[in-house]
């Protein structure tokens, strides 16, 4: 029997095809849906029966369980309680995305284990627990509604790649869904990428919409340095910090970011674009410390977003970022922990400058010294 299709851009108000999704998975029926990948095919974590049937429907191989669709990374903690920093990172970065996590478990004090005993056995069949937090404003708007988890599958079969369009889909397996929510052609048209996490290891299971380059730079310790205009400060900050932090990993800067570690720095009032003032070049030069060629950037959403750890030349700067991105204020920190601040040296003598640099070595080794193996422990290679 043909599925129930609602058309969003045919709608008086595309809400009521949301509702109908909602209300669909509520009454047990296999629900189609876009994401920001391909479709895919939900069923309520909460029936037993929706969740036998979806298998069946895409016979699982052994390497991709069914896939538990989260709201964001926060709510994904109620799924992987014992999720570790690395992945937390990973998933900060990636999420709401075209990323996939499977995580060993179910963990004793997961939600999982409150749902059905079917639902548990066939969910995590393999040993695996698959996470995603989709991006596609339709599927989180569902997953904003509903009572419960919604467990899903993408919308390949043997015979044919995942469906990017309802018309797709319908012609593929159209008998063996109740409703299709048609949403038009997906916008990555290509599945999500797949990474396996155990501790802070990672394997890739199947590539997709995120490369390899990316996945390596998410999983990267990034640490943002912020100063006001991001031309002596900040810039000295960030030469001292690779040269201090290569040292103690026994590396080069330039091998900095093959180690897992990636710095750089950023003004609550910066120009994109420009120089490194001369006496801040100067302070740094006899200390081996090159940062010349620094050139200028703001503080965007992007740094913030993907900073682990961002420290401030100032009180008034945290508050300056905490104000936009309230957030982030667990991981924002004076440089200074005892909580002065670091003067802008700007227009004043070189001496200043090297007294500057003085100062911010001494705060960025404390940091090293007391904090490293909480804020960004030793990484393995992958």
């Amino acid at each position: 029997m043909p599925p129930i299709v609602f058309d969003i851009k045919q709608l008086a108000d595309p809400r009521d095809a949301i509702y109908r999704a909602v209300e669909g998975l509520a009454a047990g029926k296999l629900v189609a849906m876009p994401t920001e990948t391909v479709y895919g095919i939900g069923a309520s974590g909460l029936i037993a029966e929706s969740v036998e049937r979806l298998y069946a429907l895409k016979n699982r191989p052994e390497a991709l369980p069914l896939v538990y669709l989260v709201k964001s990374a926060d709510d994904a903690l109620d799924y992987i309680p014992d999720m570790s920093p690395f992945a937390r990172r990973l998933a900060r970065k990636c999420w709401p995305g075209p990323l996939t996590i499977l995580f060993p478990g179910p963990h004793r004090d997961s939600v999982i284990t409150r749902l059905p005993d079917r639902v548990q056995e066939l969910s995590c069949a393999t040993g695996w627990v698959a996470i995603r937090v989709p991006a596609d404003k339709r599927a989180s708007e569902v997953l904003r509604l509903n009572a419960g988890p919604v467990i899903m599958a993408n919308s390949g079969t043997d015979k044919a790649a995942p469906a990017v369009s309802a018309s797709e889909l319908i012609a593929a397996i159209g008998n063996d869904l109740d409703i299709v929510i048609d949403g038009g052609t997906c916008r990555f048209a290509q599945p999500s990428t797949v990474v396996k996490i155990c501790g802070d290891e990672l394997e890739i299971i199947r590539r997709g919409v995120i490369d390899e380059q990316s996945l390596k730079r998410m999983s990267q310790i990034n640490i943002l340095v912020v100063c006001t205009g991001n031309t002596c400060r900040s810039p000295m900050a960030e030469g001292i910090l690779k040269h201090e932090l290569a040292a103690r990993l026994g590396c080069t800067v330039e091998e900095l970011e093959d180690h897992g570690y990636h710095v750089e720095s950023a003004g609550v009032a910066a120009m994109a674009g420009g120089g490194v003032s001369q006496e801040a070049v100067e302070a740094l030069h006899g200390e081996g410390i090159d940062i010349s060629q620094h050139s200028s950037q703001p503080v965007t959403e992007r740094l913030i977003q993907h900073a682990d750890l961002i420290l401030t030349m100032t009180g008034s700067h945290r508050q300056m970022l905490l104000a936009q991105w309230p957030q982030v204020a667990n991981r924002t920190f004076n440089l200074a922990r005892n909580g002065e601040d670091i003067a802008d040296p700007i227009g004043l003598p070189l001496e200043y400058y090297e007294h500057t640099a003085k100062q911010i070595r001494h705060h960025l080794r404390q940091w090293l010294d007391d904090a490293a193996q909480k804020i960004f422990p030793p990484r393995r290679s992958h």
